[in-house]
């Protein structure tokens, strides 16, 4: 399995910003679709965010839809997560994984990580 290393998470007050990243050593995101997940306490782990597809195709949950941006970084070997006028019920620990498909989102089971918390509070 491939790891990949979440960072950016944070605290900051609603309606604020923070860019999440994804990175991988020794193993090329820009190869396979990836995408974004995360899970508040108590709740199931869900998609946020994918990308996929040589042309980088992006596909968005619809409550982050207009608020989050998937994007790659191919010079730095990054995928990254902007989220934008963040909300209280955005509060969740963010992930990133490999992907098969992004409609519907299936993980292929080749990476592993640890995510990074994003805490929304006034």
């Amino acid at each position: 399995q491939v790891q990949l290393v979440e960072s950016g998470g944070d605290l900051v007050q609603p309606g604020g910003s923070l860019r999440l990243s994804c990175a991988a050593s020794g193993f090329t995101l820009s190869y396979y679709g990836i995408g974004w997940f995360r899970q508040a306490p108590g709740k199931e782990r869900e998609s946020v965010a994918c990308i996929i597809g040589s042309d980088d195709n992006a596909y968005y949950a619809d409550f982050v839809k207009g608020r989050f941006t998937i994007s790659r970084d191919s010079a730095k070997n990054t995928v990254n997560l902007q989220m934008n006028s963040l909300e209280i019920e955005d509060t969740a620990v963010y992930s990133c994984a490999t992907v098969s498909l992004c409609v519907p989102v299936v993980r292929d089971g080749r990476s592993v990580s640890q995510g990074t918390q994003v805490t929304v509070s006034s």
